[in-house]
């Protein structure tokens, strides 16, 4: 079933008029007279006439849409990142273009070629853990589309960009560890070239050393694609479990490799808290029922959306040049459950 909207053209010839009295008429020009205005906007409003946004924006020089880049849709925090992207960009006038990298470089690429292509008026973008040539992104800055980073970020571009307090994250899990009575604290992360692993592992690492604890390097595994291979988490986790001594806790830094360890230690029969603790980074509703209730870093996924948004439309829109740039970092909550708590 095909849909034909009016146009214009199709009004101007049922009501016998010109095309320019037409488009004038519904835009309430001073050119046309009540009755013209009158008789033109009925006809429009009993057919379902609609503007074409296309060919609007293309007087404009504006498209109204902005393209987004995210690893997945189905991970919460990326969920919640977009409801705050579309809660302000929707309130602008502004469509969104939703668009997943499954943490792939080469799909990255062509994502954002494609967004291009579709002539959007800037770009919101998280890098993929494989990405670490920038050039796609560093091609269409210097050519002038607006970006900014958010997540995942890179120094390489200078423009706005939106993280959350990773290292603060990092530590405050770590150091709630230790408080609990844990010592021998793995770290399973994502892999070292992005900016929240980079981030995270500092906040680790510092309350470590704040505490005089000293660990032996294979007690971080780097997860090559964030864990989107659950085998990746599963060498990682019987690496640590193989160890002499082995572990007593873990800190873990994404919601998939969190979630996946605690699914794969209960499968292996091993007691969470009483054989092994575990706290991570998860912004998933159901943390309180899991088995046992997760000990979590929260990020304000929403907000980071909502931050990211309205400094992307304020380069959008600017009438200037813009030449400082923002790095906003938004605070990460520690939410304590039973995954952590010695009984």
């Amino acid at each position: 079933m095909n849909f034909n909207a009016i146009t214009i053209r199709d009004i101007a010839k049922e009501l016998k008029l010109s095309v320019s009295t037409v488009s004038k008429a519904l835009r309430d020009s001073h050119e046309i007279s009540e009755k013209t205005k009158k008789l033109v906007l009925e006809y429009a409003r009993e057919n379902n006439y609609r503007p074409n946004p296309i060919a609007q924006s293309l007087k404009q020089g504006l498209s109204k849409s902005i393209g987004i880049v995210v690893s997945t849709i189905e991970n919460q925090f990326f969920s919640q990142v977009i409801n705050g992207i579309e809660s302000v960009a929707y309130s602008q006038g502004y469509n969104v273009i939703i668009t997943q990298t499954h943490e792939s470089y080469d799909l990255e690429v062509k994502n954002v070629g494609h967004l291009t292509h579709r002539s959007v008026d800037g770009l919101l973008i998280s890098l993929s853990t494989e990405t670490k040539d920038i050039e796609h992104l560093q091609k269409l800055h210097r050519q002038g589309l607006p970006i900014v980073f958010f997540d995942r970020v890179t120094n390489e571009i200078e423009t706005h960009k939106v993280i959350a307090d990773n290292y603060n994250g990092g530590y405050h899990a770590t150091r709630h560890l230790i408080e609990s009575g844990f010592k021998r604290i793995a770290h399973i992360t994502s892999p070292p070239n992005i900016s929240i692993t980079k981030e995270r592992l500092a906040g680790y690492n510092q309350a470590l050393a704040d505490a005089g604890i000293q660990l032996p390097e294979n007690y971080i595994k780097y997860c090559p694609h964030g864990g989107r291979d659950i085998s990746e988490i599963e060498n990682a986790l019987n690496e640590l479990l193989s160890m002499n001594p082995k572990p007593d806790a873990i800190f873990t830094t994404s919601d998939r490799i969190t979630t996946t360890t605690l699914f794969l230690i209960n499968k292996m029969g091993i007691k969470i808290p009483d054989e092994i603790a575990l706290a991570g980074y998860t912004n998933t509703t159901l943390a309180d029922v899991l088995n046992p209730p997760l000990t979590t870093v929260s990020q304000p996924g929403f907000e980071i959306g909502q931050k990211a948004t309205e400094m992307l439309l304020s380069l959008i829109t600017s009438k200037r040049p813009v030449t400082e740039f923002e790095t906003a970092v938004l605070p990460t909550q520690l939410l304590v459950r039973k995954s952590s708590i010695k009984k």
